[in-house]
């Protein structure tokens, strides 16, 4: 079967990335993961720039939106930077033509109901103009986040079904993610179209820890804890573009792709 397979790589030249690891799908960063101060795009020809190359080359974009996003939250202080700095990566994620914006599902604290979370994340759809689709990731960790557990995903679902926009909100499934959290691969493709109905991309990561540790740690395909046929098995069932966040560089990378594709 014919799947695309790519990588997570340094934002500054997607498509030089991309040539090196001799693949058409890249992922990466606008600006700083960690911080609120905006997207900025490094790629030499600017926004318009990298679009058009990436057109050129027929390269697949697709944009990791910082981690410190948190829409669910129930603290103003972060919920509201949050949903602003969604809407500009939304905004120059579109603007580089990306065929989606990945955000981490957020969390709310212990003593929080999670039904608000839930809310939350319907009210930051509906707040959100989404020019390209936006794929809720499934994370390692965390007792109270929203897109660790089946449950809370099909709680963030539940209520996202009802905003203005929710044709544009995708999933993305990250292998190691659901390992690590709870998760039982042979059954998350499944599970998981049971509940939204679409996987849009999958990270294809191997894990470093346990199953059901929490940690976000990942490795290289057969260097961790997944067991290779089942991380296999979720890529073939989902039949979705694969970016691979695994450690190292275009060499490492290749080697991904190769171990994945003679196992397909």
């Amino acid at each position: 079967m014919t799947i695309s397979i790519g990588a997570h790589v340094d934002q500054t030249d997607p498509l030089a990335e991309a040539a090196a690891r001799h693949t058409t799908v890249v992922q990466f960063f606008l600006g700083d993961p960690q911080g609120y101060k905006g997207p900025e795009v490094a790629y030499a020809g600017g926004a318009d720039g990298l679009r058009a190359d990436a057109e050129a080359a027929g390269v697949d974009l697709y944009v990791h939106a910082p981690y410190i996003i948190n829409v669910a939250t129930l603290n103003n202080r972060i919920r509201i930077p949050s949903r602003k700095l969604l809407q500009q990566h939304m905004d120059a994620a579109a603007q580089i033509g990306a065929k989606g914006l990945i955000v981490h599902g957020g969390h709310v604290n212990k003593s929080d109901d999670p039904e608000k979370g839930f809310d939350n994340w319907r009210k930051a759809i509906e707040a959100t103009d989404l020019k390209i689709p936006l794929l809720i990731e499934n994370t390692a960790g965390g007792d109270n986040a929203m897109a660790r557990h089946l449950d809370r995903i099909e709680g963030v679902w539940r209520a996202i079904r009802a905003a203005d926009g929710f044709e544009q909100v995708g999933f993305c499934l990250d292998t190691c993610h659901a390992w690590a959290g709870g998760i039982p691969l042979k059954e998350a493709v499944e599970r998981v179209h049971e509940i939204t109905g679409r996987i849009d991309l999958v990270h294809a990561n191997d894990s470093r820890d346990a199953f059901d540790s929490g940690a976000d740690r990942h490795a290289n395909f057969g260097a961790g804890q997944v067991d290779p046929d089942e991380l296999v098995a979720v890529v073939r069932d989902a039949g979705a573009p694969v970016v691979c966040e695994t450690p190292g560089g275009a060499a490492e990378h290749e080697a991904d792709f190769a171990w994945l594709r003679e196992r397909l």
